[in-house]
């Protein structure tokens, strides 16, 4: 273990208020990482200007591109290191002083398939007091083990609570750039397809921050749920011969309610600033609906019964009257709990 080498990339954007912390819990590391980078994805000259500022005082390395987002900024990292394993970390995350050592020391030195090592998360405030000890076990199973699983929900796995293998990370060409949210999941998936394995350390690695001014609160994540969509779409479409129904059973059940919430939310709620930023939007997230509902009642595998539902939903949204909008969702809520719950105490239980 001592051995092995292990590269720190930091993606910045307009981050300078956050970056110290960050950088620091990486100074602060146990075991030291062999590199660590810190890639500005197109900064304003004046966040550019800080960061340099902040990295000449601190003495690290800052590397720069045009704004292409995370993942593009994440891969540029990655391509500028060495090191057989690379750490990501969210310029308002930081790692856990321990983060590397026990990371590196859950490696499966003899598995030629190793594809990355993950550990739990500590929530906590913009500040960084923490508000949750540990988050990923009780959202999700761990480790990964099942296809189907990858696809159904949500992975809660971090890129800033792992350690990822470069060959794995490269085997499978790194983030898509497209992305704008989702990105993570759609990288360990395609290293879980790709025959990698995967492992899980039960204790917080990483205390991950909730600032509300982040991709995954703005419209770029409404619109890359809609670009993921469509990528799980054409790389897992419903064969009836072979008695597989990823879109039917495990897509649409996946993103149906997150997409129709994001445009029922910009219509009807307008109090937080995040609120108010996204109603700014509400006539793309109106037409993301209707791009979604689209893609999914394409397939004739999905119930006729799910596509009018689907349908109707859009059609309710479209007329963006208010009290419409919340009687109609009020009352699916009521006709659709049953089934949630069921299907909740279905997945804890198997």
């Amino acid at each position: 273990m001592m051995e092995a080498t292990v590269a720190v990339v930091i993606p910045y954007y307009n981050g300078s208020r956050y970056i110290e912390r960050s950088v620091a819990s990486v100074y602060a590391q146990t075991l030291k990482p062999s590199e660590l980078v810190v890639v500005d994805d197109g900064s304003t000259a004046e966040e550019a200007s800080k960061l340099d500022e902040i990295a000449f005082r601190m003495g690290f390395t800052v590397l720069r591109k045009e704004n292409g987002g995370q993942g593009s900024a994440r891969n540029y990292g990655v391509a500028h290191t060495q090191s057989q394993f690379i750490c990501f970390l969210d310029q308002d995350d930081f790692f856990i002083e321990y983060h590397i050592e026990v990371l590196l020391d859950a490696v499966p030195w003899t598995d030629p398939q190793f594809g990355w090592v993950y550990g739990d998360v500590s929530r906590a405030s913009d500040d960084g007091k923490i508000t949750r000890a540990a988050i990923v076990k009780d959202s999700s199973k761990h480790p990964k083990r099942n296809l189907n699983d990858l696809i159904a929900r949500d992975l809660f796995v971090l890129p800033s609570a792992a350690l990822i293998n470069r060959q794995a990370f490269e085997g499978v060409g790194g983030f898509d750039s497209q992305f704008t949210g989702y990105e993570d999941d759609d990288l360990f998936l395609r290293i879980f397809k790709g025959g990698y394995t995967n492992h899980f350390v039960d204790c917080p690695v990483t205390v991950w921050c909730m600032n509300t001014n982040s991709t995954s609160f703005s419209i770029l994540m409404s619109r890359s749920r809609l670009k993921y969509v469509k990528k799980l779409c054409a790389l897992f479409p419903d064969d009836p011969d072979s008695q597989t129904f990823y879109i039917r059973d495990l897509i649409s059940k996946r993103f149906t309610r997150k997409i129709m919430r994001d445009a029922r939310r910009a219509l009807t709620q307008r109090r937080s600033p995040q609120e108010l930023r996204m109603a700014q939007h509400k006539e793309e997230l109106i037409e993301i609906v209707d791009d979604y509902v689209r893609t999914i009642t394409a397939f004739t595998t999905v119930p006729w019964t799910e596509r009018l539902s689907l349908k109707a939903q859009a059609a309710v949204l479209r007329t963006q009257a208010t009290p419409l909008i919340k009687v109609s969702f009020a009352a699916l809520n009521v006709l659709t709990a049953p089934s949630r719950i069921f299907r909740n105490l279905l997945w804890r239980w198997s």
